[in-house]
């Protein structure tokens, strides 16, 4: 599956693996970076999860995660978002070489561009293709991290919004507010 990114959530982390030939030593390519949703509490961005779930890319998969604004609308091989653990995951094996049609996206949203999202509501605030990746909540902050094929929807307070990829650049999408 190819999967275009459009945004990251707030929070990272990285777990490093021991090289085996030297379990002194850690070895970078080896680490795995995770992804989640964060809302602010206090002074600090934490994990409010309403459903936890992550995106994961390995060490070699290209991702740099000093400047993961360099990530947007990139498109990587990554494998179909899944339940493993009891949490969502979706994994990204690599970074494609040009950019090409992606299957879906990774979007983030937070409450400030949705006005909020019900998620009470029996399954009616997202497209059902859609895929839940992480969604994070304090108070009135949400954010919301999925996976969207193009044209699908989420609804929020203000309305219904629509993914829709530029014509001439598939790999970039946009959510628009329906009129």
């Amino acid at each position: 599956m190819l999967i275009s990114v459009l945004g990251f959530g707030s929070i990272w982390s990285r777990r490093v693996a021991r090289d085996p030939r030297n379990p002194g030593r850690f070895s970078g390519l080896d680490a795995a970076y995770y992804n989640t949703t964060g809302v602010p509490v206090g002074q600090k961005i934490r994990n409010r999860p309403r459903v936890f779930g992550v995106a994961r890319f390995n060490g070699n998969s290209g991702l740099r995660p000093d400047c993961t604004y360099r990530m947007i609308y990139k498109v990587f091989d990554a494998e179909a978002p899944c339940v493993r653990d009891g949490h969502n995951r979706v994994f990204f094996r690599a970074i494609l070489p040009r950019p090409a049609k992606p299957d879906a996206y990774l979007v983030t949203v937070t409450n400030e561009q949705t006005g909020g999202i019900d998620k009470d509501e029996a399954g009616e605030w997202l497209h059902p293709q859609a895929y839940l990746i992480s969604f994070s909540e304090c108070g009135h902050d949400q954010e919301l991290m999925l996976v969207m094929p193009a044209f699908s929807w989420l609804r929020g307070r203000l309305g219904a919004f629509f993914l829709e990829p530029v014509a001439q650049k598939p790999w970039e999408a946009h959510l628009m507010l329906s009129a």
